[in-house]
């Protein structure tokens, strides 16, 4: 049994730090990279002030459905998701919408600005679905906040997805659907 798995009867623990996510993945033997920053809040705010980090860079959407069932679908940041029609390739049982800021750090244990494929880490009753988009997987290294959005970590996808894996989430790995651009020229 490994030291990420939790019992749905374990009393809630505090979310990790961001050191303690990077112990948990030195104890996996998953090595990363980390650079600080300043806090950033938006795609925009990232592309801005990260500098030039190689690889590919997260957008995270934390989603629910009208069942309660959570979501956490992970995008190369360029991404317009289609939210909605994404709700019949997961499989949800309605439309999406994005879940409060409460329920983000009760099930993940962020803020918003700083949600992140490392997240689920927190999720020790494994409520949340893991999805990865197959245009993110295509990139080597990926880039997500180390639970705070004060840094930038680089991750191996395929260590990513082992890392997932781990916290005893399965992801899901698929082609997330796209906004058709429909601006119209005048």
């Amino acid at each position: 049994m490994s030291s990420f798995d939790a019992s749905a009867d374990a009393p809630a623990s505090p979310p990790l730090t961001p050191e303690q996510l990077f112990a948990r993945l030195a104890e996996l033997g998953i090595d990363t990279r980390t650079i600080t920053h300043p806090p950033l809040f938006t795609v925009e705010d990232s592309q801005t002030l990260r500098g030039d980090i190689p690889g590919g860079h997260t957008k995270n959407l934390f989603l629910k459905d009208k069942k309660g069932n959570l979501f956490l679908v992970v995008v190369e940041e360029e991404a317009r998701v289609d939210l909605k029609n994404l709700h019949g390739p997961l499989g949800a049982a309605s439309k999406l919408s994005f879940g409060s800021a409460e329920l983000l750090e009760e099930v993940l244990g962020v803020k918003p600005g700083a949600v992140t494929a490392f997240a689920p880490i927190n999720d020790r009753q494994g409520r949340v679905t893991v999805v990865l988009d197959t245009e993110l997987m295509a990139f080597a290294d990926i880039n997500c906040h180390p639970l705070v959005n004060t840094a930038t970590t680089t991750i191996g996808r395929d260590d990513l997805v082992r890392f997932l894996r781990a916290t005893g989430h399965e992801p899901v790995v698929m082609a997330v659907p796209r906004r058709a651009d429909t601006v119209e020229q005048a």
